[in-house]
């Protein structure tokens, strides 16, 4: 199985002959727009230019990476400094997400990435410089182990530390909150 890294390189390079046009032509569309938040620019790739959700996803985040000076990537900044060391766990569990669906939207936020559907299933927070915490919408379900009461949006969540720690069980929950946001 490919790496993460290989997966994005594949997708990247495959973005002209998936969509029609070339990378930076998406991000001159995305600037001409005028629109800002992940989701506004989602739809308008996926609606109006019949971007499967994967790709949009990709060219949208890509616009964040390269925006007009001054713009932050969001996930870049929640990953660095102290927390460096986290994005691997991260990238790990973004890649696990977009293989559950073409529907996943992951929209990162100031201090977290949220993931959803049709509504919010989970959230991805670097809570500590050795901690993601990885919130989980699974209201009715009882604290059990190291699924823990959480918060109102996200019910509970687990304390991960390691890519060992997104384990199977990690990913049953998690695809049973994805289950349930659709």
């Amino acid at each position: 199985m490919a790496s993460p890294d290989e997966q994005l390189a594949t997708m990247l390079a495959n973005i002209p002959e998936k969509t029609g046009k070339k990378l930076d032509e998406w991000l001159a569309i995305i600037k001409q727009s005028g629109l800002q938040k992940h989701g506004e620019i989602m739809k308008l790739l996926k609606q109006d230019h019949g971007v499967t959700h994967g790709f949009a996803n990709l060219i949208v985040a890509k616009s964040k990476e390269t925006g007009d000076e001054g713009d932050v990537d969001l996930v870049v900044a929640q990953y660095s400094g102290a927390k460096e060391a986290l994005k691997p766990l991260y990238d790990t569990i973004t890649a696990y997400v977009e293989g559950l669906g073409p529907d996943v939207e992951i929209a990162p936020k100031k201090a977290s990435v949220s993931l959803r559907r049709k509504k919010q299933f989970a959230l991805v927070t670097p809570a500590t410089k050795t901690r993601i915490d990885l919130g989980l919408a699974l209201k009715g379900d009882e604290p059990a182990g190291r699924l823990e009461t959480y918060n109102a949006m996200c019910s509970h969540r687990v304390r991960l530390e390691s890519e060992a720690d997104f384990d199977d069980e990690v990913k049953a929950w998690m695809k049973e909150a994805y289950s349930r946001a659709g």
